[in-house]
């Protein structure tokens, strides 16, 4: 009986081996082949059929890299997984490699191949004279000297790339509102407007040069807006620094205090200073005779040959500006501009963190300064006035100092207000040491990091190279 019952449990076991399902290997569906600009995210929708039941999936890439984003269901016998590319920065050939496997440990792959192609790219040859848009998604190589002349706005949308050509003197490139004309340059925190050079190999949604580094300046010009407002000159309009005579789209000034010459917002100047004759320099941000119509808000200027940003009278308000590495004075006033600056911070300018002038001519008008921070570093000096100059200043704190750097004078000509300096000074040292001529009187000595004024950083957070490279860390 024994011998039987052995039997027949080994023969149900052969049975049942033999009955066993045999499950077909899995089968998946790759889309087709497809193409995607460099940096840029594409979508793969691959389906697939699971006899034995969708276990999990693996998804490798060459040519940038590749995630799963939505999954299969476990332990479906089908459906769709979805795989996101994102492309990296070399042009050319790419792959997605997704391996599938069932509950029965079986396995297919499929790969898809990709084209990774170029950013767009528009050479700009001649100057605006139609209302033209540049198109995010694309960058723009200034080749020479371009001006939006009077009666036309060029429009740059948010995220998009300038280069300017390489060049000095009369092959400078630079970008130029003319009076009359309008700059309606708009980025967003999240995708900010950058002017660069043709030699920085940055694209569409990076913030920080993949191989130039932000103390080189000097490769192109930079951006000039010129308006009808008033200023404080020999004449009621004059040419602008940097533009040859030559060029009657260099004058600026004029009679229009609210004159309008459009919008700029979370653009980023860089590399820019090309000299175009002997002692003769373009600011990152010139803005002559710039009426109180134009907004200017959250601006950078990285490591430009001569001024960060220089106003030549005018009455536009900018708020939110920061100014890193100049060659020359990171803030500069001229010819009685007569706007405020909000918020501000400067790092590491050449010779003065201020240089503050007063009018030329007969016309007056005061500007104002408040809540900024400066770290002095290389500079030559704190804060460099007229005896005419005519200005006020609230909420400064500077630090980083060395020995030589000072507040020289005050203006004794206009009534000028200075309140509420704070300083982090070197060790050893008093605030008279650097806040000389009647300055000290409204400076307080503070440690490093406990100042109650200056600049809010937070304002640059996520959209300036400044910010995201580290180097606002110690404001």
């Amino acid at each position: 009986m024994k011998k039987y019952l052995s039997f027949l449990f080994i023969l149900s076991v052969v049975l049942a081996a033999g009955c066993k399902k045999e499950y077909a290997p899995p089968v998946v569906n790759a889309p087709q082949s497809t193409s995607v600009e460099v940096t840029k995210t594409v979508e793969l929708t691959f389906s697939f059929t699971a006899d034995g039941g969708y276990k999990s999936s693996m998804v490798t890439a060459t040519g940038g890299t590749a995630a799963i984003k939505t999954d299969g269901a476990p332990g479906t016998s089908g459906g769709t997984i979805v795989v996101s590319f994102t492309a990296g920065t070399t042009t050319g050939a790419g792959s997605v490699n997704l391996t599938l496997t069932d509950n029965e440990s079986q396995t297919e792959t499929v790969t898809v191949v990709l084209s990774i192609e170029g950013v767009p790219t528009m050479s700009v040859t001649e100057n605006i004279t139609i209302n033209t848009i540049w198109e995010t998604g694309r960058i723009y190589i200034l080749e020479g000297r371009i001006t939006v002349v009077s009666g036309i706005t060029l429009t740059i949308q948010p995220g998009v790339i300038i280069k300017g050509r390489e060049g000095s003197e009369s092959n400078a490139t630079a970008l130029m509102v003319a009076r009359g004309g309008k700059l309606m340059a708009e980025g967003t925190a999240d995708s900010p407007i950058i002017f660069t050079s043709v030699s920085d190999k940055i694209l569409p949604g990076e913030i920080i040069s993949p191989n130039l580094s932000p103390d080189l300046n000097g490769l192109w010009g930079g951006l000039l807006i010129l308006g009808k407002a008033p200023i404080s000159a020999e004449a009621e309009a004059m040419q602008i620094e940097g533009i040859p005579t030559s060029d009657l789209n260099g004058l600026y000034g004029g009679t229009d205090p609210a004159d309008n010459s459009g919008t700029i917002k979370y653009v980023s100047i860089r590399h820019g200073g090309a000299n175009i004759g002997e002692g003769n320099e373009i600011n990152g941000l010139t803005l002559g005779g710039v009426g109180s119509g134009t907004i200017i808000e959250n601006i950078e200027i990285v490591s430009n040959q001569d001024d960060g940003v220089e106003w030549f009278g005018g009455t536009v308000n900018v708020k939110n500006a920061i100014v890193w590495n100049t060659g020359d004075d990171a803030i500069d006033t001229d010819q009685s501009w007569g706007g405020t600056l909000d918020n501000f911070i400067i790092v590491n300018p050449g010779d003065e963190c201020l240089e503050l002038d007063g009018p030329e001519g007969t016309m007056v008008a005061k500007h104002t300064l408040k809540n900024g921070s400066a770290f002095a570093g290389n500079a030559q000096g704190l804060v460099d006035l007229d005896p005419n100059s005519n200005v006020d200043i609230n909420g400064m704190y500077f630090f980083g100092l060395k020995s030589g750097q000072d507040f020289d004078e005050l203006p004794t000509l206009y009534p000028c207000t200075f309140t509420t300096f704070e300083a982090t000074l070197p060790a050893g040292t008093a605030v008279a040491d650097f806040f000389k001529g009647g300055s000290a009187q409204f400076t307080t000595a503070v440690a490093a990091g406990a100042n109650t004024v200056g600049a809010n950083k937070t304002s640059f957070q996520g959209w300036s190279w400044a910010s995201v490279s580290g180097a606002l860390n110690d404001f």
